[in-house]
Parts: structure tokens; sequence; C-alpha cells
């Protein structure tokens, strides 16, 4: 049978992912040191997955409302209330979904009519621009720079809005740059969203790892949501989740605040596809809300220990690199090299066993670039980038 004439073409065409790609291969291999996959370096915690445990111990198998357990949507109401500055009502302006990735997915599929236009930023999140085609939406990426430190600016923003402009996407702190936005950009985009009606989408997945703003008691300042700016939060998707901060990727679990309408027609089509998310795996984000944040902090300390030893190596063997100011991920321009970020990446992995993610897995404005995740223990970092070290000594000048 001819199979690919009997798939559908716009999936034949669509790229892998090259994160997985990477990921598989480490996989296969016992001897291979990985930066590539953006993943904490330790469990969830043990509250955190002992409610997963007792909810199985209670025979809670059930499913639960498509919107997801009240409970918990209240919980959400709360923390991102406290966390980003914007209400939501628990009983019908939050969904909870399989994953941000899902909450994604349904956004664009509850507000993208064939042909209308998406904007984001690159380098991106390698799911938005084939999310985008899956939708039947034209993807517009708006390339940010090193010069700009990956900022998104209005200028940039104004120079691809066109009459078929419908959805702008945002994700700061971003995978894999780890930018964030200014007050001033974010208010200048907030501006243009308004005056041109468009939606905005701001994936806030990273948002507690957030490395600046430090207060004179030491603390940090919440990272500014563009949905608390005026006339924001009736035209923004907010989207979140427990992986990163939380450490509980392998839960599976993310949700969306939005509208009341939006989050109807989302909730239309998460019932018909998903119906609801794992019941434990909800029971277990109430813990995470109640009593895991205290783990972020010292989680968020010894990144930022970790970004800080990274980023002085990556400068030592004169690769330039931004200061990432929020998530995991540090991601230095490999090209002074002689190599492209693909080709540094597959080689540094044949030699030297050492796994990091092309940077054009990210975008066509990331293939000078890998990307290095220090989501790993200090020893693992060390020994990775001691071998990029020689790696790059030996290659020819």
């Amino acid at each position: 049978m001819d199979y690919q004439s009997k798939l559908n073409q716009e999936v034949v065409s669509l790229p892998k992912s090259g994160i997985r790609e990477f990921f598989e291969l480490v996989n296969n291999s016992s001897d291979i040191i990985s930066l590539g996959v953006g993943e904490p370096d330790c469990p969830a915690p043990w509250d955190v997955r002992e409610a997963a445990i007792y909810s199985l111990e209670k025979g809670e198998t059930s499913y639960t409302s498509n919107l997801g357990l009240l409970e918990l949507r209240k919980e959400i109401s709360t923390y991102v209330e406290s966390e980003a500055d914007v209400s939501y009502r628990a009983e019908d302006e939050i969904i909870i979904t399989v994953g941000v990735s899902e909450a994604f997915d349904l956004a664009l599929r509850a507000l993208v009519n064939e042909g209308d236009e998406v904007i984001y930023h690159e380098p991106c999140y390698v799911s938005y621009s084939p999310s985008i085609v899956m939708a039947k939406g034209v993807p517009v990426g708006i390339k940010t720079t090193i010069e700009d430190k990956f900022e998104l600016t209005p200028e940039a923003l104004q120079s691809v809005i066109t009459a078929k402009s419908k959805i702008l996407i945002l994700n700061f702190p971003t995978n894999p740059t780890g930018a964030v936005l200014s007050r001033e950009s974010l208010e200048g985009i907030a501006k243009l969203a308004i005056e041109n009606d468009l939606i905005v989408f701001t994936d806030e997945i990273y948002r507690e790892l957030y490395y600046s703003e430090e207060q004179a008691d030491g603390s940090i300042k919440p990272l500014l949501s563009i949905a608390s700016l005026p006339g924001m939060k009736e035209r923004t998707i907010f989207l979140h989740g427990f992986s990163k901060a939380f450490a509980m990727t392998g839960f599976r679990l993310g949700f969306a605040c939005a509208p009341a309408p939006i989050t109807d027609a989302m909730m239309k089509i998460h019932q018909y596809s998903m119906l609801c998310a794992p019941i434990m795996s909800q029971r277990a984000a109430i813990e995470a809300l109640k009593g895991g944040r205290k783990l972020i902090s010292p989680m968020k300390q010894r990144y930022h220990s970790r970004r800080d030893f990274m980023i002085k190596a990556f400068h030592e063997m004169g690769l330039e690199c931004v200061v990432p100011e929020g998530a995991f991920y540090a991601f230095p321009k490999v090209s002074s090299t002689g190599l492209m970020g693909k080709e540094f990446a597959l080689k540094f992995l044949e030699q030297y066993k050492v796994a990091v993610v092309p940077g054009e897995a990210f975008g066509e404005a990331g293939q000078e670039y890998i990307r290095c995740c220090y989501a790993e223990s200090m020893e693992v970092i060390k020994e990775a980038l001691d071998r990029m070290k020689q790696f790059i000594d030996k290659l020819p000048s």
C-alpha cells in the first residue's frame, strides 16, 4: 500500500521536533551527557507525589468535569491573581488541560479560521509554527536578535501586522533564549494589540523562573504579565502549567485562563478530544499550589548559580551568549567556530558524547546557535562544558 498517498499531506510536510530527535539519541545510548531536554533534574516534591498516590489509594480513578476539578480551578485563580496580578473566575474562565501544549492547541483551534495570520517571535518553542499550520492558520515569524537580547520590540511587531493578523503569541521568559520583555516593550506591544484588535496568547510556563528585578529585601519582583495591563485581560489567553517550576513534567498538567466565551469554545474541543486531564494529576497540582511553592525559590537559586557558571564558561570559550533572565536555557552563538548550530551539535555529540539542541530546531533565526539546558547537576554541566572546550579548541582556526 502507498501509505504516503493516504496520509494528510500537511502532516507529512511538518518537521519532526528537533528536541525530541536529540532526546531519542540520548535515550538510545547510555554514555551520553545531555544538556538537551528542558526538564528539572529533581523529582516533583514528595507532598505532590503523595497527593497523587493518595488519590489512587482512595480509588479516585474517574473522570472529572471537562473544565477540571473546581477545587483546582479555585487554587489556580488564587495563584494567578497573586503571581500575575490578574483575576479569573474559577467557574468559567479556567480550563485544566493535558499539559500547556494542549491548552495552546485548544486555544488555536478555538480561534483560528483558515487563512488567519498568527504572529510569533523566533527563536521560539518548537511546536508553535506546526500547531498554527495544523489549525489552518498562517504562521508569521518575527526574528529576534542577539543584539536586542532576543526581546520582541513593538517596532518589529508593527512591521508584520496586516489586515489578516488575528493572534499574537508571546513566550517570556522564552524557550530557548531565556529572554524577557521590558515593561516599555510590553506596554508598546499591548498598545498595538488593542489598536489592531489582536488576541494575545501569553505562554508563561517559565514565569516563576525569573532571575532579575531583585528587591531591597532580596526577593524577586514577579514578572509583569501582559494580561495585567489595562485593556488586555479581555483579549489575552494566559497559558501556564506545572511542568517547570513544580518539576511535574510527567504529570502532564497545564491550564488556560481566558474570557468565558473563549474558555467555553476551548472546552468543546477538549471534551471531544481529551475529555479531561487525569484526576490524580489534578490532585497533585492542588497540593503543589498549596504547599509546593516553597520549593521554587531554592530550585531557582540552583539554576541561577548554574546559569552564571555556564555563561562564564561560554564567554571564556569565545562564544557570544546573552545572559538569560529567565527559564533554564542558554543560547550561545556558535557560528564563530566555523560551524552552524546543527553541524556543531552533531559533531559534538559524535566526538564527545554530549547532546545539545541545534538552534534551528527553534526556527530559522536560531541557525547559528545551540541550546544548552542548565536544569542539570553542576557536576554534569562542568563535565559537558569541559568537553565543549576541548571540542572547540580542536576545531580548525
